[in-house]
């Protein structure tokens, strides 16, 4: 018997009801300011501009897609909860800082029970130290480090052919 968390959502009850499950795009702290913050790091297209290719490329496969950024921990765990209740079948994720410290937004990650994909646009492993860790990768399907926007894409399109998009 496979143990769960108290509060996941066993795999049956996810995205039920007429349509195909959505995609939910969650940016961590900071990442409101791309395009104008290191843009030799992090390039230099805004958030706007790489959410708006995410909505795209994921209508093109029939399926909606949601984005969310939030400088706010509790605001990212409290729209995890939210996702839920909602049609969505698979998360993409890049906690920014967040990545490094809150075991917040990973419980309620795994509390839910929907798969997920850890992008960060720079390479975290040939920075700082203390960028090495994350507290998410471990309960991630995959992560995707160093590709820039790219990463975003290919998570997409990963979690497009999961629901079947």
């Amino acid at each position: 018997m496979a143990l769960r968390p108290r509060n996941a959502v066993p795999r049956a009850q996810r995205a039920k009801g007429p349509g195909p499950a959505s995609i939910l795009v969650l940016h961590g702290p900071n990442l409101n300011l791309l395009g104008s913050r290191e843009p030799d790091i992090y390039g230099g297209r805004s958030l706007t501009e790489i959410d708006a290719g995410l909505v795209r490329q994921a209508r093109a496969a029939g399926v909606t897609l949601t984005a969310f950024q939030s400088n706010h921990e509790g605001a990212l765990i409290d729209r995890v909860h939210a996702a839920r209740n909602e049609r969505v079948g698979f998360i993409v994720i890049n906690p920014a800082g967040l990545t490094h410290t809150s075991v917040a937004l990973r419980d309620a990650l795994s509390a839910v029970g929907i798969p997920y994909v850890e992008v960060h646009l720079s390479n975290v492993h040939a920075r700082e130290p203390f960028r090495h860790q994350s507290f998410f990768s471990d309960r991630a399907i995959g992560t995707i480090v160093g590709l820039g926007v790219q990463g975003y894409e290919f998570a997409v399109a990963y979690g497009l052919s999961r629901l079947g998009g």
